[in-house]
């Protein structure tokens, strides 16, 4: 008898199993990977509540003012009457103004004054400087993956035990300066802080979360084999359960042709014709343009699990994702030219951890002379391949197949580092097999 895959019972399994080891587990750790759009958000807000429920005060970690502030919201919406403190930094405008219409939330920049709260939220950068307070019985560190082991390292005697949840398969953490010369020690402090934690603690417990609920069943099969090998996951919506229509019909171009495979398939990929080009090839940028620009002239409207109606298909619902911040700038222009507004344009850094309808990218290394370990990073494909809830329109440059055969991996093997797999190498052919199945040639 064949088992039916259930993904609300399987993510609610997964779910329990870390709560479990997380409030009544005998280790100081529990770490969680999370695919994109698997709910990761949603398991720290339910653990922070159910932690605070059961009378035990917590921090929690995040990395950026964007994440905690949202990590406030979304509890005071789970829970209006629960004490949420926000530790923030003594700059002019340090949170969102959104908090101050929240009466749970008291606001402060110094530890002290949030004493007492169930939970206190703040950036792993400010939560460094914090002193002479009593432990935590507990943290949740958010985004850990993206998280350095040298900001674990900074924050470790605030807190007894602690929950890690992140997606292993997004960028890595930054660093300003070269980080040569930790290369395979046990303390590199440019590590993320999971490999890290793993390294020295291997027992602890690992969980993963087996659904996503962002990625349509067009997408997981190939962003959970090309980046996810090892931690495999599955869609929580089915073939049929989203669509994407269109009321102008195509007008016969190459953008509303990829636009028109992108619907049908959940992806296109728009060729333009070999050719070395400066990072903001001028016909590359104005190919995305033109692709949001048909996007929105032709009336699209998402049906899906969310809402039996059609929604329209608007500005805010479209992203463009690009390497490099002066892409972003030349494609922001390109759109302004169009008269579109509204659209967000930014690198594949700064969409980490956001999700839109439709997303249109610039595939990394279009155009380029050389495969560079930056622009093979797994990391970063991997968030411009999922970030949408319908289609991904990928434009790029022929010739990045052969550009990959010509520039196999030289990087230095280093002892004591765990090489991260897949590599970029083969994580770009895996991507790009597929998208030439939904390819449409558009000329420069």
């Amino acid at each position: 008898m064949t088992t039916v895959f259930d993904p609300g019972a399987e993510a609610a399994r997964a779910t329990d199993a870390i709560l479990r080891d997380t409030l009544h587990g005998a280790h100081r750790g529990v770490v969680v990977d999370s695919p994109p759009g698997a709910g990761k958000s949603t398991l720290v807000v339910r653990a922070a509540l159910e932690l605070a429920g059961a009378g035990r005060p917590l921090m929690v970690i995040a990395q950026t003012n964007a994440q905690v502030d949202d990590l406030v919201l979304r509890l005071a919406e789970k829970d209006p009457d629960l004490p949420v403190g926000r530790l923030h930094s003594s700059d002019s405008d340090p949170y969102d103004k959104a908090l101050d219409g929240l009466p749970n939330v008291r606001k402060s920049a110094k530890a002290g004054d949030l004493a007492g709260l169930d939970v206190v939220i703040s950036t792993a950068a400010k939560w460094a400087h914090v002193k002479g307070v009593e432990p935590w019985r507990h943290a949740i560190v958010d985004e850990a993956y993206q998280m350095r082991s040298d900001a674990l390292l900074a924050v470790t005697g605030l807190f007894e035990r602690a929950l890690f949840v992140g997606d292993p398969g997004q960028l890595d953490p930054f660093a300003i300066v070269g980080s040569e010369q930790w290369a395979g020690l046990s303390y590199d402090p440019s590590a993320s802080a999971v490999t890290t934690l793993l390294a020295h603690n291997p027992e602890l417990p690992q969980h993963r979360l087996p659904v996503s609920w962002r990625l349509p069943a067009s997408a997981a099969p190939l962003v959970s084999d090309a980046f996810y090998p090892f931690t495999p996951f599955r869609s929580g919506t089915g073939h049929g359960d989203r669509r994407l229509a269109f009321a102008v019909a195509s007008d016969g171009s190459g953008p509303d042709r990829v636009i028109d495979e992108a619907a049908e398939s959940g992806w296109g990929l728009l060729e333009l014709p070999p050719r070395h080009t400066p990072r903001t090839d001028p016909e590359a940028v104005s190919a995305l343009a033109l692709v949001v620009r048909r996007l929105l002239d032709r009336g699209g409207a998402a049906t899906s699990e969310r809402s039996p109606d059609p929604v329209p298909l608007t500005a805010d619902r479209i992203a463009v994702g690009t390497a490099h911040r002066d892409q972003a700038a030349a494609v922001r222009a390109a759109l302004a030219d169009l008269g579109v507004p509204d659209v967000t344009v930014d690198t594949a850094n700064r969409l980490q951890g956001r999700e839109f309808d439709v997303t249109v990218v610039l595939h990394p290394l279009s155009g380029r002379p050389d495969a560079t370990a930056f622009h093979l990073e797994t990391g970063r494909l991997c968030v411009l391949a999922s970030r949408h809830r319908h289609a991904c329109i990928v434009v790029c440059r022929a010739g990045v197949t052969d550009l990959l055969d010509e520039h196999p991996s030289t990087e230095p093997v280093q002892l004591g580092v765990t090489v991260k797999f897949p590599d970029g190498w083969e994580a770009n052919h895996a991507v790009l097999s597929h998208l030439f199945e939904h390819r449409v040639t558009g000329e420069a």
